[in-house]
């Protein structure tokens, strides 16, 4: 059977042009575009079923988007970009900061079904516990966010479709910044609380020593523990407070990796408070790249996924799922970028 995804395929348009078009949201559509998708509608025989379908239905017009807090800027940037990808559609996003917590997170589902939203998208939470599971069962559609499964050469069973930064790729990237800049004494800095994106980060820095001459590199995990459960509120402060730690003893680090952009901001913070210069005694790089991070001083340099691109990946796969359940679930890996900041020595 036909369905939007067809339509958007045959005519090279995204799902949301198709949905436009087929709900009269034309006003900053050229006439070419409507056309061929109209064109297209015609001869695949593709007709909407409006009744009872999440995309024709004003009060169905609604997207559920479980994060863990708000309070964690790489979490608000990410809600940012796809109320902005779900408006542009004439969609709404309904936000919850669950902090991983099974009950809200209950909860929340719950009210979405209340509400008749068919769709949730779920940043950095478990997505194989119950809860999401029997709740798909019953008909809730759900994407994860940063939540993938994917490593090279993984064939890991996929449940749910997801998209992600290849944070493997990131943590290697962002190791391999320092050394090229000189670094030798290199240390990746985490909440003690692992989530699926924060080992594959750090497996992903490890990779960048393993054939090297370990008596030119050093390379070393620190972690430091939250105190709530993964940390997502706590990142400046948790950075701030590494800070002595980091620099006890002989083996001082000539670079760091952390995390995020949150903890690595704390983390400057504290060492020019115990008198170190950055990058001139030591360099440091986060990953999210989070709007703040260009305005430290020094600016911090990042390893950052393409948001707006993912944002809109987001909308429009999850509308798609929507649209068809049989669909098989998907990984969308998307490759991070580096932003080359002043935080990092030339």
């Amino acid at each position: 059977m036909t369905n939007i995804r067809d339509v958007a395929q045959h005519a090279g348009v995204s799902i949301s042009t198709v949905s436009n078009v087929i709900n009269n949201r034309i006003g900053s559509m050229t006439e070419e575009t409507r056309s061929k998708v109209e064109s297209v509608m015609m001869e695949l025989g593709y007709k909407p079923r409006k009744r009872n379908n999440f995309l024709y239905k004003e009060e169905d017009r609604v997207l559920g988007l479980m994060i863990p807090s708000i309070a964690n800027p790489s979490f608000a940037g990410l809600a940012h970009a796809l109320e902005i990808a779900a408006n542009n559609i004439n969609y709404n996003i309904i936000i919850c900061s669950c902090y991983r917590d099974k009950e809200k997170e209950v909860r929340f589902i719950n009210d979405m079904f209340n509400l008749k939203a068919h769709g949730i998208i779920v940043a950095s939470s478990d997505m194989r516990q119950t809860h999401f599971i029997k709740s798909a069962e019953r008909g809730m559609v759900f994407l994860s966010y940063d939540n993938s499964n994917y490593m090279p050469g993984s064939r890991a069973r996929k449940v749910f479709d997801n998209v992600s930064m290849d944070n493997f790729e990131a943590g290697r990237v962002a190791a391999e910044h320092l050394k090229n800049r000189g670094c030798k004494k290199i240390v990746f800095i985490t909440e003690s609380t692992l989530t699926v994106g924060r080992n594959q980060k750090i497996s992903g820095f490890l990779s960048a020593f393993e054939i090297l001459n370990r008596d030119e590199y050093q390379s070393r995990i620190i972690e430091v523990e939250a105190l709530v459960e993964f940390g997502d509120s706590e990142m400046f402060n948790l950075g701030l407070s590494i800070c002595k730690k980091i620099l006890e003893g002989s083996n001082i680090p000539d670079g760091v990796v952390t995390i995020n952009d949150a903890l690595g901001i704390g983390l400057m913070s504290g060492m020019r408070a115990q008198g170190l210069k950055i990058p001139e005694d030591i360099s440091i790089i986060g990953i999210d790249n989070i709007t703040f991070s260009a305005f430290t001083d020094p600016s911090l340099a990042s390893v950052g996924p393409p948001l707006e691109k993912m944002a809109r990946k987001i909308i429009d796969r999850i509308i798609e799922r929507i649209e068809n359940k049989s669909l098989e679930p998907m990984d969308y890996i998307f490759k991070p970028e580096v932003f080359f900041r002043s935080s990092v020595k030339v």
